[in-house]
């Protein structure tokens, strides 16, 4: 496979992951995997949260596709989409862990637009206790905090949290 198709698909597959992101926070994480996903919308105690085991869940299928591509032999194919599948986790943690939650210590201030309003929405996500009626489920892409804000309004703030300054 030449280059620039391996970084098309390489490209194509982050982008995927995001729509798969928001499938599986949205319908299996606030669904049946609540039971490892609670710990994430409550306040943790030590570095460490159920939650976590869902990375080692998810990195499962690239490690799959880069040993099936280039450890057995089946082609690069198979490797630039494991590799897409890994980008989008490098940039899940760098966003979600270390700049929102701020899990590992850094001095980074968002100044850009769209930092604020990803920041913002993935807060608004976490204002809900509950495993229903929560808003923003996507990381790289969200709504408008203020079609959040109404959303959360129109639901009449059911299973909404006291601020506990989390964030």
């Amino acid at each position: 496979m030449s280059l620039i198709l391996g970084l098309i698909l390489f490209v194509l597959t982050v982008i995927f992951m995001e729509g798969f992101a928001y499938v599986a926070h949205r319908w299996l994480m606030h669904g049946p995997g609540w039971f490892l996903h609670k710990s994430h919308h409550e306040p943790r105690h030590g570095m460490f949260e159920l939650n976590d085991l869902y990375a080692a869940i998810f990195a499962v299928p690239s490690i799959s596709l880069f040993w099936y591509g280039i450890g057995l032999g089946h082609g690069t194919l198979y490797a630039w989409i494991g590799g897409g599948i890994a980008a989008y986790g490098a940039i899940y943690f760098g966003f979600h862990d270390v700049i929102v939650h701020r899990r590992v210590n850094t001095r980074y201030i968002p100044k850009s637009a769209y930092m604020k309003r990803i920041i913002q929405a993935h807060r608004l996500h976490h204002v809900i206790e509950t495993k229903n009626g929560t808003v923003s489920f996507g990381f790289l892409w969200a709504p408008k905090p203020e079609t959040l804000k109404a959303e959360l309004a129109r639901r009449g703030k059911a299973g909404m949290r006291e601020p506990i300054g989390r964030f």
